[in-house]
């Protein structure tokens, strides 16, 4: 009897955390426009060298995602991204991932070829970090076409979520 019950209560707790681990993301609602704040401003490098500027994205819709090589959740959610910015592209919606990695280049070059990221990868700085509050990782920002920031992920984002407030900002007129 008590083999039984050893199994049983087994089976609970091992019920209890694969349910646990199969939890939604974090949601998010879009701010009302008139209550949206400035995103602030980045001007980092990306691979090449060049300069990288959020202004130049104004009129897009843009996911910025702060990440690293080693967060799990960040492993998690760029298929997502890389598959919102081939879906959502040509409707105006840009991707940026900003790594936090404190190894640089050196380790992001590999990872983002391993993982076939067709987006703007740029190296972010603990001031950047610092501008947006950056505690954790994952953390998405949407921003909208004026440079305001419409909803914020701190931590893994549910994909459904994510991608309905895309499609429902990507359907409004630049």
């Amino acid at each position: 009897m008590t083999t039984f019950i050893r199994l049983t209560w087994l089976i609970f707790v091992l019920t209890i955390i694969v349910n646990a681990a199969e939890q939604d993301g974090v949601r998010a609602v879009l701010e009302a426009p008139q209550q949206r704040r400035s995103a602030p401003r980045i001007t980092l490098h990306d691979a090449s060298g060049k300069i990288f500027d959020l202004r130049q994205y104004r009129g897009k819709v843009i996911l910025l995602n702060f990440w690293a090589t080693w967060c799990h959740g960040c492993g998690e959610e760029i298929p997502w991204f890389s598959e919102f910015y081939g879906e959502y592209s040509a409707k105006g919606l840009a991707v940026v991932g900003v790594s936090m990695d404190a190894d640089g280049w050196k380790v992001v070059k590999p990872f983002a070829k391993s993982a076939h990221i067709p987006y703007t990868i740029v190296l972010g700085t603990d001031k950047t970090g610092k501008d947006y509050g950056i505690e954790g990782m994952p953390d998405t920002f949407l921003i909208d076409r004026e440079g305001r920031i419409a909803a914020a992920y701190r931590g893994l984002a549910d994909r459904h979520d994510i991608e309905t407030n895309i499609e429902n900002m990507v359907a409004s007129p630049p």
